[in-house]
């Protein structure tokens, strides 16, 4: 016995169809383009009073992130070179296999030149830097899925909120280091 087109409406109900609203602007006449180039007209104006709001770094100043993720570099390429050494003067053996003491040293060459760079405050390790962070982040975002014990769950959490943190304080302190000297006014 087939099933009436009464009783399959009954299990199986069709969704009324709804019309269509216009798409309401506040101006009828304007294009999508020009109320995109007001959008960024007004974008711009905002990041033109926060370009002015800072303060150019003062000769041989550091801001003081820039100087936490210089002592963080620091230690980690000391960590970083103290297993290079160990690996090279040691039969060091990981999960059986020999270490590659050539990648160790090359990842302790980075981190030191790193360090060196926002220790001067130089632009370009401050932006390599936020590119580990980056990495670093995403690395800790991955233990979370991962994450066996609650301890894990735990040790994850705390690296991703500080990374963040490092992270996020680290933009203004870029804005200054990038930030040319302010023309002085003579009146």
């Amino acid at each position: 016995a087939r099933p009436s087109p009464r009783s399959a409406a009954r299990c199986f109900p069709v969704p009324e169809e709804k019309p269509e609203r216009p798409v309401r602007r506040k101006d009828r006449g304007q294009s999508g383009a020009d109320a995109m180039s007001r959008g960024y007209a007004k974008s711009e104006i905002k990041n033109q009073k926060v370009r002015e709001s800072l303060e150019p770094l003062e000769p041989g100043e550091r801001p003081t992130v820039v100087t936490v993720a210089a002592v963080f570099a620091s230690i980690v390429a000391v960590l970083l070179w103290g297993s290079a050494i160990v690996a090279l003067v040691t039969d060091a053996k990981v999960n059986g296999n020999d270490v590659n003491v050539a990648q160790w040293a090359l990842l302790a060459m980075i981190f030191t030149w790193m360090a060196w760079g926002m220790w001067k405050a130089r632009y370009w390790a401050v932006l390599g830097f936020q590119m580990l962070l980056v990495l670093l982040i995403l690395a800790a975002i991955l233990g979370l899925v991962v994450a066996g014990t609650l301890l894990q769950f735990v040790g994850n959490t705390v690296l991703l909120a500080g990374l963040g943190a490092l992270f996020f304080f680290m933009i203004k302190a870029m804005a200054r280091i990038q930030m040319p000297d302010r023309p002085t006014s003579n009146h």
